[in-house]
């Protein structure tokens, strides 16, 4: 087979694989972004929630309890996905992750109070906790142009973080949101059968490193075709090993580091549609108002309003999309640490000056939710790729295992921390608590860029 035939079925591989994961990954964060708009529907609509022996009231603090039990599985899942698709593959778990989301969207859909939305939000965080690890460590281990498979990727997200709450909000105008989540279940459950006809060679860019003379892959150590690609861990006394020893080394600190990330993620993104109408005070809108004169005639007074905030929401997080596309672009160019002192940093700012910016205006506000949606996910990539660089290749699903862990397991205290700090102060203090979760992840990133050596 000639050098051209070979470089042709590469970037087939590549390419199939990047359709994969760009597919999944957009349903992925279709789903899990759209729940804080049925969130602001709940906080109006539901007065208490009725636990059997006892009855807890509706406010922020319970629903951010009651949203992070399935945004924490979302990240706890990780780790035992990450285990698993060592072992077994990513497409497997990829076509699992997708049936999961779409029968934890019937089960909301089917919905009669809040205890069973909390089981439907469980099944879906437990269905989805294992797509990061299976995508990532797909890309990292299969694709040769890493970062440019890491911005096709993060798009990707972002176009589902951005559609899927805009489509949410549109369809909540004039159906019920029983009926909408039910609607939202399909896509997973198309996406889940043309990812069953997928064809990729998952282990190509490992191969490809080693059939050049086993190079150092960049995580700290020479794989030299002995590297247990593909192999992952197989009991638990080899998990512990194995984990000791990638917590030796740099990643302890890159674990730290997105776990604040984490933090930051959920604590802004759960309340973020009720604190933009409530706090900063953007009105509904009679859709009659939108509409020619000769069709809004005929409106009552019962005719649908449109939530303001729930678009500009969805504007915020589409404006990601060129953040995750400039983050992953970039890590091909700088050290990645560099890119995350200053995305991290950037943050840090944003949250200071949010509230006090979006005070000033329509066009201050929307500037100030361009920059956050932009900063907030150009931080991903460099992250994604920090972790492939002090991480084996044969233990990459279990280092993003531990990502996700760290990411959406324990950064789903976000949500419940935004919830109390609003139930107990204000959105002023609980944008300086998210300050503070951004300088500390701005503090890693700087140990990090000093204790690595320069490349030569």
């Amino acid at each position: 087979m000639g050098v051209g035939t070979v470089a042709g079925d590469v970037n087939r591989n590549d390419r199939s694989i990047v359709a994969l994961v760009m597919l999944a990954h957009g349903m992925v964060h279709t789903y899990e972004l759209s729940i804080p708009i049925f969130v602001a529907i709940w906080l109006g609509e539901f007065a208490s929630i009725d636990l059997g022996l006892a009855s807890v009231p509706v406010t922020t603090a319970s629903l951010g309890v009651m949203t992070g039990l399935g945004f924490s599985l979302f990240g706890l899942g990780a780790l035992p996905g990450g285990i698993l698709v060592d072992r077994v593959g990513s497409k497997r778990l990829i076509v699992a992750c997708l049936l999961g989301m779409a029968g934890s969207f019937v089960l909301l859909a089917l919905s009669p109070n809040l205890v069973v939305v909390a089981l439907a939000l469980v099944v879906w965080g437990a269905a989805a906790s294992v797509y990061h690890p299976a995508g990532l460590r797909l890309i990292s281990t299969g694709v040769e142009e890493r970062g440019t498979g890491f911005a096709y990727h993060g798009i990707a997200g972002n176009l589902g973080i951005g559609f899927g709450p805009f489509v949410t909000a549109l369809l909540l105008l004039f159906f019920d949101w029983h009926l909408v989540a039910g609607v939202l279940a399909l896509p997973a459950l198309v996406a889940a059968a043309l990812a069953t006809r997928a064809n990729f060679e998952e282990q190509a860019a490992v191969a490809a490193a080693d059939g050049g003379a086993g190079t150092d892959t960049g995580d700290g150590g020479d794989t030299g075709g002995d590297d247990k690609a593909g192999a992952g861990v197989s009991s638990l006394a080899e998990l512990v090993s194995q984990s000791k020893h990638l917590f030796a080394g740099g990643f302890a600190l890159v674990f730290a580091l997105v776990m604040f990330s984490g933090l930051y993620y959920r604590g802004v993104t759960t309340f973020l549609p009720d604190l933009l109408g409530s706090v900063i005070g953007i009105e509904p809108i009679p859709v009659s108002e939108l509409l020619p004169a000769a069709l809004a005639s005929g409106s009552a007074g019962g005719a649908p309003t449109l939530d303001v905030e729930l678009f500009v929401y969805a504007g915020l997080l589409t404006v990601g999309v060129f953040g995750q596309y400039v983050g992953g672009k970039l890590t091909d160019r700088i050290r990645t640490e560099r890119g995350i002192v200053a995305g991290f940093g950037a943050l840090a700012v944003i949250a200071v000056a949010f509230l006090p910016v979006a005070s000033l205006g329509v066009g201050p506000l929307l500037a100030i939710c361009a920059l956050l949606g932009f900063f907030l996910f150009m931080v991903q990539p460099f992250y994604q790729a920090t972790v492939a660089e002090y991480t084996p290749a044969g233990l990459r699903g279990l280092s993003y295992g531990f990502t996700y862990l760290g990411v959406f397991g324990v950064g789903a205290l976000g949500g419940a921390i935004a919830g109390y700090i609003l139930t107990v102060a204000d959105s002023t203090a609980l944008f300086f608590v998210l300050a503070g979760f951004a300088a500390a992840a701005t503090l890693l990133g700087v140990t990090l860029l000093r204790r690595r050596p320069t490349p030569a």
